[in-house]
């Protein structure tokens, strides 16, 4: 009897640990069904609940009296921040040309200078000419870019009859990147050498590097001018006015050089006439000269061939001594 007790004790340890384990597994089987149940309907307002969300019992907290429900998704992404006009961020070149047919080509002209000076613009060129009755200007006019539009369509509408217009537009973003960061390059390499100067000890080390230095600081400032020409086109746009009288005429558009085979053969063709036409002309001139002179000496040619051709005369004796036959003996 006294043998048996241990092993009833462990006996009865076990059977607890046992049920133990199965209430455990109970509960956890209970849980995952609430979590799995409580996820159904959040799924089907259109989002799908994270796997990890079932699993650490927050859908339990959600169905649990006295707590108020999290607001059930939408279906709709974050809030973005409003983006911006692409073309703001870029940096385009505009250039413009208008043709206006005007009655006083002064007055126009006075007054489109007062409205691009208005704008906040200048004027770069001006150009005038007369030939009798007739009169044009041609004004190169530096406006805000971001009045570009603006200013066009108003100059066309106010100040004369148009005749033609050209806009075009040269996105130079990427020339504009690749600018500065060559001057943020350059510019480290600048600061690297007066660092190296300043530590130099002795004087051909110093004069090596100020010319090391006076290089790099000449490619510097030759990207920083570029990128001042740049961001002045871009900032500032060119609009090019040609005014005319009504008895001027249109001024012909310069044509644009061809290229290729074709182009090529008739450059070819127009060289080989142009050269038949000059060796013609030299031809044409020269011909009355060549009748004037060449005929007499000719003839004189042909008289001094016929002579050389007739053999010299004999003498009358030796003739005559060649006719008589000599006398029998």
């Amino acid at each position: 009897m006294t043998a048996t007790l241990p092993f009833v004790r462990v006996l009865a340890a076990v059977s607890v640990t046992g049920t133990l384990a199965l209430a455990a597994a109970a509960c956890a089987s209970g849980t995952g069904a609430k979590s799995s149940s409580a996820a159904q309907p959040a799924a089907g307002g259109g989002a799908a609940a994270a796997p990890g969300a079932a699993n650490n019992g927050a859908a339990d907290k959600a169905g649990a009296p006295g707590q108020p429900a999290p607001p059930q998704p939408t279906g709709r992404g974050p809030e973005q921040a409003p983006v911006g006009n692409a073309a703001d961020q870029r940096s385009i070149i505009y250039t413009g040309t208008i043709t206006l047919r005007v009655s006083n080509v002064d007055e126009a002209a006075a007054k489109i200078t007062g409205a691009a000076e208005g704008a906040g613009g200048f004027v770069g060129g001006d150009h005038r000419g007369k030939d009798g009755s007739s009169a044009t200007a041609t004004l190169t006019l530096r406006v805000p870019s971001a009045r570009f539009s603006a200013i066009v369509n108003d100059i066309a509408q106010h100040y004369g009859h148009e005749e033609s217009r050209e806009l075009s537009t040269e996105d130079v973003t990427a020339k504009a990147v690749d600018l500065a960061a060559r001057i943020a390059a350059a510019q480290a390499s600048v600061d690297r050498v007066r660092a190296l100067m300043a530590r130099a000890q002795n004087l051909s080390d110093v004069v090596s590097i100020e010319s090391e230095l006076s290089r790099r600081e000449g490619d510097l400032e030759s990207l920083q001018g570029q990128k001042r020409m740049l961001d002045d086109q871009t900032a500032l746009s060119t609009i090019t006015v040609v005014l005319l009288s009504p008895q001027a005429t249109v001024p012909s558009k310069p044509t644009r050089p061809q290229k290729g085979f074709l182009a090529g053969l008739k450059a070819g063709w127009r060289a080989f006439t142009g050269s038949l036409s000059v060796l013609l002309t030299v031809v044409g001139a020269l011909l009355p000269w060549l009748l004037l002179v060449g005929v007499p000496a000719a003839a004189v040619l042909v008289y001094l061939r016929r002579r050389r051709a007739l053999p010299p005369a004999a003498e009358p004796a030796a003739q005559l001594a060649a006719e008589v036959p000599p006398a029998a003996g």
